[in-house]
Parts: structure tokens; C-alpha cells; sequence
């Protein structure tokens, strides 16, 4: 039986997805394309009329769990909201649905440019939806912006794997997430209060 033109992009879409997760799961190499198919629901050879090779998938389901991690900040989260959340037990421990950044970051090292160039446009798009909003800054304050949140990401991404790395029920998993997350946070603070005491608050 034919399949519609939108049906068709509805079964790609899920074959993205299920390899998005199966990916963090068990890294790009841990799955294969029928073992993949199986798990969506497919035929082996369905994959073929769907994708040119298994790097296009790799590629365009990277963007995809990268874009589920942006979409974090999409109702307004700030950046200490969204450290909280990001090195937290439950995200920790969700590695199937959780940053793409943190469980395949090590095996991108070592894929094709167009794998690698999917991480780095949606790192790219998570730095701008981590960026201040709503305010008019000069270049070289969003400059220093910027290079807090690469900073930011950077320490949070690698304090989360350094946690998973070790068994699930260590102390030092949980270490490592309550020692980064508060350096983290106060460094958000701090920003602020090295601008000093406001005019108001110099009189009287």
C-alpha cells in the first residue's frame, strides 16, 4: 500500500526521534541500522528510502536531541533555572532523553564533519537561547556574555559525564553534580555584584 507524502514524513520523524534516544543510550556505534528500524517499528529495508547512510541519520538525529536540550529554555528559563535542571539526579540519570552534549559529545570527536558540524550549530543555537534577552547591549558586553555561557555549558556538560561515569549509586556521582552545580550558580551571581553597590544605595 502507498504511503502518503505525510505519512512518510511522519515515520521519518520517528525513526529520527527513536535514533536520537537509542544514540544517547548506547552511542553511535552501540546501534546498528536493523537493530534501529526494529525499535521504531520498521523494516531493515525501509531505512534506505528514507536516508542516504546511517552518518545522515547520525547527523540529523544529533540535531534533534540537541534541539529537545534548547527547548529547555524556550518558556522564559534562565540560566540558573536551566543548571539546576541540567545537573540534577533525574537528568543525570536519564540518559536516553537527556543532553545529547554530554552523552555523545566523545563520540562526535571521531565522526564525519557533518556530524560534527550538527553539534556545533546546535551548540551554537543553545549559546543564543542562553544569552540575555529583552535588553540592549554593547558587543563587547555581549562578548563577556557569551564567553560565560560557552563557560557555563562547558562546566556543566563535563561535570554530567564525570557523574556518569562513575556507578550509578557513588558518592562522587552525586558529588559531582552538587559541587559544579553551586560553583555554576555562584558564578552567575557573581557577575552582578562585581558591578559593585547601585547609586541608591551609596546615599543616606
Amino acid at each position: 500500500m502507498k504511503v502518503s507524502k505525510a505519512q512518510a514524513q511522519a515515520n521519518r520523524a520517528h525513526v529520527v526521534e527513536t535514533a536520537s534516544q537509542l544514540f544517547r543510550e548506547r552511542g553511535y556505534d552501540g546501534v546498528g541500522v536493523a537493530d534501529l528500524m526494529a525499535a521504531a517499528g520498521f523494516t531493515h529495508g525501509g531505512f534506505y528510502k528514507q536516508f542516504g547512510s546511517k552518518t545522515d541519520l547520525i547527523a540529523e538525529s544529533t540535531a534533534c536531541g540537541i534541539a529537545q536540550t534548547v527547548a529547555l529554555t524556550g518558556e522564559g528559563l534562565d540560566p540558573a533555572e536551566f543548571v539546576r535542571y541540567y545537573l540534577s539526579r533525574e537528568h543525570r540519570d536519564g540518559r536516553s532523553t537527556g543532553c545529547t552534549m554530554a552523552a555523545l559529545g566523545g563520540d562526535a570527536a571521531r565522526q564525519p564533519d557533518a556530524v560534527r558540524a550538527a553539534f556545533s550549530t546546535g551548540i551554537e543555537s543553545l549559546i543564543a537561547a542562553l544569552a540575555p534577552r529583552g535588553e540592549t547591549v554593547s558587543e563587547a558586553d555581549a562578548s563577556q556574555a557569551r564567553a560565560r555561557i560557552i563557560d557555563l555549558l562547558s562546566h556543566a556538560v563535563g561535570a554530567l559525564v564525570m557523574s556518569r561515569a562513575c556507578p550509578d549509586d557513588s558518592p562522587l556521582a552525586d558529588e559531582f553534580l552538587t559541587v559544579c552545580r553551586d560553583a555554576i550558580l555562584g558564578s552567575l551571581v557573581a557577575p552582578q555584584s562585581e558591578a559593585g553597590p547601585s547609586a541608591g544605595s551609596q546615599r543616606g
